[in-house]
């Protein structure tokens, strides 16, 4: 754990440098990733990691655990006093390469509830890279439902790969879409 941290906080320091004003702390490292629930010593070596984190970055810090487990992260941001959870698949189902994914909205929003934890806001991916829809539908549907019936708090429209440039025309009919949430491009 001691290298894990030294090797998170030597990152920060260089972004924090840099200029960047927010963090998002992911288990990227882990691939191929758990489809759903990641291990216990995933949320563990993650919470102690965050935590570490949080005490050197003053700014707005959130946490994904990927590959869809919004309950972990949720945990590990209470634990680290992270601002905010980026959850891929939020509201509805994908496909991706770890199989068919359903969002959990239902116990995310739930569990956020009785732990008192909504300052812990929830940023949603649409239509989240490396994955697919089972039916068509248009993204600006896509993010209505997403903040209307998956009560996200905040969403993310990335590219189809990481690295990949987001389409400016998604973006532009997702922020018509949902033009009291906040929006955020998520790659390229």
């Amino acid at each position: 754990m001691g290298a894990i941290v030294d090797a998170a906080l030597a990152d920060v320091a260089a972004l924090r440098d840099g200029g960047v004003d927010g963090l998002i702390i992911e288990n990227f490292g882990d691939a191929p990733f758990f489809p759903v629930r990641v291990p216990d010593y995933t949320v563990a070596s993650m919470a102690v990691v965050a935590r570490e984190i949080r005490g050197a970055f003053p700014g707005p810090i959130g946490v994904n655990v990927l590959r869809n487990d919004a309950l972990a992260a949720l945990a590990i941001a209470l634990a680290a006093d992270a601002d905010f959870i980026r959850v891929n698949i939020l509201a509805g189902s994908r496909i991706a390469d770890q199989g068919l994914l359903h969002g959990e909205a239902h116990e995310v929003l739930r569990r956020r509830r009785h732990l008192d934890a909504c300052q812990v806001r929830i940023f949603a991916d649409v239509e989240v890279k490396h994955s697919a829809p089972l039916t068509p539908v248009p993204i600006a549907q896509c993010a209505e439902e997403m903040v209307g019936r998956g009560g996200a708090d905040a969403l993310i429209v990335s590219g189809p790969a990481t690295g990949q440039g987001t389409s400016e025309q998604d973006l532009q009919e997702v922020v018509a879409a949902v033009s009291q949430t906040p929006v955020f491009v998520g790659s390229g």
